[in-house]
């Protein structure tokens, strides 16, 4: 089972770049005023010079490209549904006579 990780919003992300550029304070001094990770704050630093303010919101869990990430499913070729159907069908076939 895998870490829960904790999200921020955006406002938090832009308080914590500000401090950084603006206010001129160093990655540690944001950290201990925050308290967050030191390798977020890098993070969203790059993401604001390279994004603005674009480059803070979240983007884990959306897919990206025209098509919006992979079918959930693969097609089903119409033997091999025809074949599950029919097995399906036997299978309820027994259960009834039962």
């Amino acid at each position: 089972m895998g870490k829960i990780r904790k999200t921020y919003d955006v406002k938090f992300k832009k308080k914590a770049v500000d401090l950084y550029l603006k206010e001129g304070m160093g990655y540690k001094t944001v950290v201990k005023e925050l308290g967050i990770d030191h390798s977020m704050v890098r993070r969203w630093v790059k993401y604001y010079e390279q994004e603005g303010i674009q480059g803070l919101e979240e983007k884990r869990g959306k897919a990206k490209g025209p098509s919006k990430g992979r079918p959930r499913t693969r097609p089903e070729d119409p033997e091999t549904k025809i074949k599950r159907l029919e097995a399906e069908v036997e299978m309820l076939k027994k259960l009834l006579k039962m």
